[in-house]
């Protein structure tokens, strides 16, 4: 799973109120080469949420994204491709999503979220 995924994804479960940011257990990361596409990666830029990805990032183990982030950085170089490698190139292989709410796990495998509620947190 990218980043780019875990920055859309919430928790759905019912009651929740915030279950935006997912926390991620990390068992394995892999790392998976991506061609650089600098006007995705512009246009993309206002719709994550920085904080997320940085935290996200980091627990993934890649610590090069800056403290915060605002769109004339998207001019370096350097910039467009620490991000480009935290959103797209870094992958959670196997771990969960824990809900910042209730601190339900929804396991990733091969490198697929499984999001799926049970019965009563419909």
């Amino acid at each position: 799973m990218r980043l780019l995924t875990h920055n859309m994804l919430s928790s759905n479960i019912k009651g929740v109120a915030n279950g935006f940011p997912l926390r991620i257990e990390v068992e394995k990361v892999i790392e998976k080469q991506v061609e650089l596409n600098a006007d995705f990666l512009r246009n993309l830029f206002p719709k994550i949420e920085w904080k997320a990805l940085l935290d996200a990032a980091r627990t993934m183990g890649y610590a090069e994204l800056p403290e915060e982030a605002d769109s004339p950085m998207l001019d370096s170089d350097e910039f467009l491709n620490k991000f480009h490698h935290a959103l797209l190139e870094l992958h959670l292989e196997e771990g969960a999503l824990v809900c910042p709410e209730t601190g339900r796990r929804f396991p990733v495998n091969k490198g697929i979220p499984n999001m799926l509620l049970h019965e009563d947190e419909v």
